[in-house]
């Protein structure tokens, strides 16, 4: 089985040169939506995972039209090929039954990797060099008072999360554990 698979980021996009495409190239179920990539619940790409079967082919117009993040579509890829599953992306020219194909997947999962290697490199060397300025990493702590006030703001019951946390700018993760050490704090008194 033929299948293709077309998406655009807005519903103001048009998906016609896709599908022609793709219809040209004879795909034999076609699959459309009007939703970004970065969106991972899209429900036309997850009704072709669910139908893809060993043997099939999935054509594509572009590989971005499968998602934005490379990590993501090589993990996608990824499975496909483990499930038998060819994939055909028609502007890159890459066919992975073939073995050129096969060799820029290989190139692509390479850049990626070293792409997340220098991603982390970077980010370590930030780290330091902030550290040797006597900074120190991640989030600032939330103000004792206004974590109390946050609690107090959750047990009157008048205030929603999201209002508790824009008007004391404290996430709700925050929050929450404020309360569960507060729980755990009555309970140790307790004993």
């Amino acid at each position: 089985m033929i299948i293709g698979y077309a998406r655009v980021s807005t519903q103001e996009q048009d998906l016609a040169r896709q599908i022609d495409a793709l219809q040209n190239y004879g795909v034999e179920e076609l699959y459309t939506e009007k939703m970004s990539g970065t969106n991972a619940d899209r429900i036309e790409l997850t009704k072709v995972k669910k139908r893809v079967q060993t043997g099939d082919s999935i054509v594509v117009e572009s590989l971005s039209r499968l998602g934005r993040s490379t990590k993501d579509l090589l993990t996608l890829i990824d499975r496909w090929e483990r499930d038998g599953v060819q994939l055909v992306s028609l502007k890159e020219n890459i066919d992975t039954s073939t073995p050129t194909g096969k060799l820029l997947l290989t190139i692509l999962t390479a850049i990626c990797q070293f792409e997340r290697d220098i991603t982390a490199q970077r980010t370590k060397e930030g780290l330091k060099s902030a550290q040797a300025r006597g900074r120190k990493g991640g989030r600032p702590r939330a103000d004792t008072s206004t974590l109390e006030q946050a609690v107090k703001m959750y047990r009157s019951q008048t205030y929603s999360m999201p209002e508790i946390c824009d008007i004391t700018k404290i996430s709700k993760a925050t929050v929450y554990r404020a309360l569960r050490n507060k729980e755990q704090n009555k309970k140790t008194k307790r004993k």
